[in-house]
């Protein structure tokens, strides 16, 4: 089933819009005019979307999606002056194949992803990715051919890509490549020969749009059907979108949600529970290791994106988000987590339905990884000053961080941009958490809008909210795996973890989903928290 997402704006004034739609002498939210769209059938696409109008500009920071020019400096220079371990991440990056210059793309009209459908998605994925690496390499190594190709791959794209399209996968393409192709775009927006306005249109009427109307709709679902790395990646595409083409409306849809969206991708459904230890469980550890990392990955990059723009969501509701990975590096290093039996409604609205237990933390494995710990530890450990010694043992263990292609070649390998060991490694900040800060503060951190000056945060930020309490002595032994079962089509693509061992999740009756806090019914998990982001 898909959704429309966009209704036909009568009386359109072609006046730039930062969330409202005007039509005659009314003003329409575009959060409403989301809500109104219902379920359609059909690809969404620039042939089905109307273009977007000119977003006003709202200063946003750029480049500021996962990388900011700081940042960009620090790793040119550090890697200039042969400093470790920036050097190692760089010789990953120099010595994938998607960051050479003679990297040639291959842009399609249609993208699938899913079942029944001619499937044709890792062409997008593989030429992003070199775009990206591309852009990188240029940045640190000052070599225009690097930039020149990633300028190449993301034109031939932006003038041929018109839809996505497949079964309910096309959800998570549009999420997943959305995110990856601003951030691509990001690195070169100012290199000469971009086409700039050509590619902001591409992102919000072939990519945005689509996720945009999952996190309205579910595409029919019911609420708790998706586990929350759909919405994960849906957030992630709204809100690097948004940045990229300065567009309040998106960014501000995309950061309520994670404060208190409908779906389980908000951040208090994601990571449920909160433990006297200090650790916060990871909701998708009772599915499988390979998905509970990538849901650590997304929700990393969609605060780094934020933090890039003087919004707060790494310190959310006292520092959550660090609980959450906390407990996620410890289980994956092979340590004993509690974890609250939960049941998933499934199904359809008005459809079929059913249910899903997870009874408990699936099985690990220690070997598996993905390029997702440096960023999140040097977020908590160099810009706080927070303890996180389960952040920092899996990072030191994972690094150097490689990217695309270093990690099997199957889209799981492809679902972060990765290189954090080149990009996210920092020096350690001069103030500790609760200190003096020229990062967000908490009127930035509480607001959807960047300063005036559209600045970032420095790497000396300490914003706000309480540290975590430092994090338990050495892990122990490891939870028995859950029992894999199968699902529908409708709950995910069975190749997103095919190149890891993972384990599966466990399917029992049960009732309504039940989330707990340190042993205690939260009576607003389903509750006041779980309506619509207003």
């Amino acid at each position: 089933m898909h959704l429309q997402p966009h209704l036909t704006r009568p009386g359109q004034t072609g006046r730039g819009r930062i969330g409202r739609y005007e039509t005659g002498s009314h003003q329409i939210s575009r959060r409403g005019l989301l809500k109104a769209a219902g379920t359609a059938a059909g690809a969404v696409g620039v042939a089905a979307a109307l273009p977007a109008a000119p977003a006003a500009a709202v200063g946003y920071a750029h480049p500021g999606l996962l990388h900011t020019g700081a940042d960009l400096a620090r790793m040119a220079a550090k890697v200039k002056a042969g400093a470790a371990p920036y050097t190692a991440g760089y010789a990953r990056l120099t010595a994938n194949r998607h960051a050479q210059s003679g990297w040639t793309a291959n842009p399609q009209a249609t993208v699938y992803r899913g079942s029944g459908s001619p499937q044709n998605y890792t062409i997008l994925y593989n030429d992003l990715h070199a775009a990206y690496q591309n852009g990188l390499r240029f940045h640190v190594s000052g070599e225009s051919a690097y930039a020149d190709t990633a300028v190449a791959i993301l034109n031939a794209w932006s003038a041929k890509l018109t839809s996505l399209a497949g079964s309910a996968d096309r959800f998570l393409a549009a999420g997943l490549y959305g995110y990856q192709a601003a951030n691509a775009a990001e690195l070169v927006r100012d290199h000469a020969g971009f086409e700039l306005e050509r590619f902001r249109m591409m992102l919000t009427t072939v990519f945005s749009p689509l996720s945009e109307s999952f996190l309205v709709g579910h595409n029919g679902a019911v609420i708790t059907n998706y586990w929350p790395n759909w919405d994960l990646t849906a957030m992630a595409c709204v809100l690097a979108t948004g940045i990229f083409c300065d567009d309040g409306a998106r960014v501000e849809q995309a950061v309520e949600y994670f404060k208190s969206g409908s779906g389980l991708g908000a951040v208090r459904k994601a990571i449920p529970v909160v433990h006297d230890d200090g650790l916060a469980e990871w909701l998708e550890a009772g599915r499988d290791q390979g998905h509970a990392l990538l849901g650590v990955g997304l929700m990393g990059t969609f605060c780094e994106m934020a933090w890039n723009q003087g919004i707060d969501l790494y310190g959310y509701d006292d520092n959550r988000f660090l609980k959450g990975a906390q407990y996620v590096a410890k289980w994956s290093l092979g340590g004993d987590v509690a974890y609250t039996a939960n049941t998933r409604a499934k199904g359809a609205v008005g459809g079929w339905s059913g249910s899903e237990t997870a009874s408990g933390a699936a099985g690990v494995d220690p070997a598996m990884t993905r390029p997702i710990w440096a960023m999140i530890a040097n977020h908590y450990t160099k810009r706080r000053g927070l303890s996180a010694s389960y952040l920092t043992r899996i990072a030191a263990q994972a690094g150097p961080e490689g990217g695309g292609g270093d990690y099997g070649p199957n889209s799981g390998g492809y679902d972060q941009l990765g290189f954090g060991t080149l990009a996210f490694t920092r020096d350690r900040s001069t103030t500790s958490a609760g200190g003096s800060s020229t990062g967000p503060s908490p009127s930035v951190s509480s607001s959807l809008s960047p300063s005036p000056s559209g600045a970032a945060p420095s790497d000396a930020a300490a914003s706000g909210g309480s540290a975590a309490p430092s994090a338990p002595a050495a892990p122990t032994g490891t939870e028995a795996a859950a029992a894999k079962s199968g699902g529908l089509a409708s709950t995910g693509s069975t190749d997103l973890v095919a190149w890891t061992a993972a384990t599966g999740l466990t399917a029992l009756a049960g009732g309504l989903l039940l989330l707990r806090r340190r042993g205690r019914p939260r009576d607003d998990a389903e509750g006041g928290t779980a309506g619509e982001a207003q």
